[in-house]
């Protein structure tokens, strides 16, 4: 059976605080342990006053600490703005501290607006251009692998132990796809979220995988925005407030907290808010169990991914938690 994951941004639902947002997902993050997902990701936004959270690598302890099973991981760390070296001594703490349960998903994207870019890289010059050996000294680092003649051969990151969190790259795009296929590292496809075809990124991902360190073969995962519940019109319903939320970011205006079903359903919408609506809502999966079951393992036989992680964005807690469980349930999840 197809493995399933869930990406939590941790959204600050309407009339909701980040603190309460904060204590709702870790409450996800334990019906997700229980349920049977394989993996718990959590992403890195700044300066948002929507999202709850800007250091996966902090809220990943805190939930590792929180749950017994399920891999915890960042979807994901920012590389452009940190130090490789860094990211891995702070990922191999936490490997140490839960081993065999870390993810360390990486991405190139700002995660926030220039404002944020230049305070987070304030006094040092970076470029997107160095990812890729950003990608190739973490690599050595988690593996004590640098090669002879790098230029910090001989350093570890501590603390030294014998196991590593698994590196996942993560983009939306086909040149994504292209570099984790280089570094021979798992890949993570934002579906939802990209403009590039997931069919076709991740059929570039595989034909130009390359064996490593990290893996013997290509691991992929496509990351679908999932919306299930009793019956079709109160999916539907519900995924209103994702429909304006995702409105909002089209146009550069993110909304400063994630709206309600209420609200999203008396906003003053125009024709050319309906038509972007509309253009959007191929990439989603919204319906009951039978539905969403049936179109994931549709769209997943285009893509040939080895896992989906669904993204659910809920602004009520019980429906999203309840949503969990019909999926769940569906794919008959070992809890």
């Amino acid at each position: 059976m197809l493995k399933l994951g869930i990406l939590d941004q941790s959204q600050i639902g309407e009339g909701r605080t980040a603190a309460q947002t904060l204590v709702e997902t870790t409450e996800l993050a334990q019906v997700a342990d229980e349920l049977g997902y394989t993996r718990y990701w959590v992403s890195e936004h700044h300066a948002s006053q929507a999202l709850a959270h800007s250091s996966p690598e902090v809220l990943i302890a805190h939930l590792a600490a929180k749950t017994k099973r399920i891999r915890l991981g960042s979807g994901g760390i920012m590389m452009p703005h940190y130090s490789a070296y860094k990211v891995a001594e702070n990922f191999r703490l936490l490997e140490a501290l839960h081993p065999g349960r870390i993810d360390v998903g990486l991405g190139r994207a700002p995660g926030g607006m220039p404002i944020s870019t230049r305070a987070l890289q304030e006094g040092k010059y970076t470029s997107v251009d160095q990812y890729p050996q950003q990608v190739a000294d973490l690599t050595g680092y988690l593996h004590d692998s640098l090669p002879g003649n790098h230029r910090f051969a001989g350093l570890h990151a501590s603390p030294v132990i014998a196991t590593a969190p698994d590196v996942w790259l993560l983009g939306s795009s086909y040149d994504s796809a292209r570099i984790a296929a280089d570094q021979g590292a798992a890949f993570g496809f934002a579906q939802f979220f990209g403009n590039a075809d997931c069919e076709q990124a991740l059929r570039i991902y595989r034909e130009h995988f390359k064996p490593s360190i990290l893996n013997d073969q290509a691991h992929s995962l496509a990351a679908v925005l999932v919306i299930c519940a009793d019956t079709e019109e109160e999916a539907q319903r519900l995924a209103t407030s994702t429909d304006l939320f995702f409105l909002s970011l089209g146009r550069g205006a993110l909304l400063p907290s994630f709206p309600s079903v209420e609200t999203a359903m008396n906003y003053p919408y125009t024709e050319s808010d309906l038509s972007l609506i509309r253009g959007r809502q191929h990439k989603r999966v919204v319906g009951t169990p039978e539905q969403v079951k049936a179109e994931l393992l549709k769209l997943n036989e285009a893509y040939q991914a080895d896992e989906i992680m669904v993204v659910s964005p809920i602004h009520d807690i019980q429906a999203r938690v309840h949503s969990y469980r019909l999926l769940a349930k569906a794919f008959e999840l070992q809890g």
